[in-house]
């Protein structure tokens, strides 16, 4: 079988921040890069899913929001892919997603979406856990400029 495009990126390498992962026609793939792979603890399953919760509602509730495709975490917990169309412009993509990390990383209250009506699993979540997550991840993208965006090579 081919092997996926996701697969070529050396993980060996790979530092925290945000990166075009992948352009399929008008969607937009970035990878949120939370962690070093292979190289630093991976985040823990239920701020994941909080910190999940609260960026895609911020997202799909932004002037964006019709061109928000999808936020959601990558299975090796060291962070989220963020799908966006094209009529986001890099440099709004990266500030969209320093946007909702600033509001997770500050929201209180009740989670959205957490009730066993609206959720698979709506026991599994960590806003404090969460709200730690945003608030390190947006440390990391405070000074992100289109061209950080460009996967590290060797």
């Amino acid at each position: 079988m081919k092997k996926i495009s996701s697969f070529t990126i050396d993980h060996t390498i790979l530092q925290k921040g945000m990166y075009t992962s992948r352009i399929d026609g008008d969607c937009v793939t970035y990878d949120i890069r939370t962690r070093r792979p292979n190289a630093e603890p991976v985040m823990e399953n239920a701020a994941i899913h909080t910190l999940e919760h609260l960026f895609a509602t911020h997202v799909r509730n932004s002037e964006f929001s019709d061109s928000v495709i999808y936020f959601g975490p990558m299975g090796c917990r060291t962070g989220f892919y963020f799908i966006v169309r094209n009529t986001v412009s890099p440099v709004q993509a990266i500030e969209l997603t320093k946007n909702a990390l600033s509001f997770c990383a500050d929201f209180s209250g009740e989670v959205p979406g957490v009730s066993a009506k609206e959720c698979g699993n709506w026991r599994d979540h960590d806003l404090e856990g969460a709200k730690k997550e945003a608030a390190a991840m947006l440390r990391v993208l405070e000074s992100w400029e289109e061209k950080n965006l460009v996967y590290p090579v060797r």
